[in-house]
């Protein structure tokens, strides 16, 4: 059986986790997200998951090396073997050679990468915008999925929350730190097996784009 190893790359609020929900389905492969992984190991009680505790819980960056070491540990596990797709790594340019030199090790493919490219105007637009219910986590949007009361969840009509990283300021940081670290990566990628794709779109004609960088019937 052919294995897919698929990396996403894009700033945020590119749509990265939406559109790797999808084609998890889509291509029955599971998704890898740097987030989920960090807090499962947090809550392991293995010394590696001790040590990335001690790091976070240290209000402190998690290096290359250990979030190397995280990922190593979990691509080798048996629901991995036929293919997986990594949302949230690499994120430099060590933590993608090291992420080639472990997939040749263990026989795999390179990964193909899509790259989620989206104007940082829309991607203001996009997260300053957004609503979240503090009870069922259900998000909306003022302007694209506004809630039938404003400001009170449809489902359980408690008041809507922004999130505190959900600010212009916050933002402006994040995409600077972004480019900053990722604009190297997506040169590195370039000469592989790279597409950049309009994530500017709907998420349905984003999605269309991504199945016809990989070859897949779009129907």
């Amino acid at each position: 059986m052919s294995q897919n190893i698929i990396v996403l790359i894009g700033p945020p609020g590119c749509g990265k986790g939406t559109q790797a929900a999808v084609l998890s389905e889509l291509l029955d492969i599971p998704v890898i997200s740097t987030g989920a992984i960090l807090r499962a190991e947090c809550e392991s009680g293995t010394p590696l998951g001790n040590s990335v505790k001690a790091t976070l819980a240290a209000g402190e960056l998690v290096s290359d090396d250990l979030m190397n070491q995280v990922v190593a540990s979990w691509i080798v596990r048996p629901q991995y073997a036929n293919g997986f797709l990594l949302d949230g790594y690499p994120r430099t340019v060590p933590q993608a050679i090291f992420l080639d030199h472990t997939l040749e090790s263990l026989d795999m493919p390179q990964p193909t990468v899509i790259h989620i490219a989206v104007p940082d105007t829309v991607l203001m637009e996009r997260i300053t915008g957004r609503q979240q219910c503090p009870s069922c986590g259900k998000v909306y949007h003022l302007r694209h999925t506004p809630p039938a009361r404003d400001g009170f969840c449809d489902h359980d009509g408690m008041r809507l929350m922004r999130r505190t990283d959900d600010t212009e300021g916050v933002l402006q940081e994040r995409l600077r730190c972004y480019e900053e670290v990722t604009a190297p990566l997506i040169e590195y990628y370039r000469e592989m097996d790279f597409n950049s794709v309009d994530g500017g779109e709907n998420p349905a004609l984003v999605l269309e784009a991504i199945e016809a960088a990989l070859g897949l019937p779009v129907w």
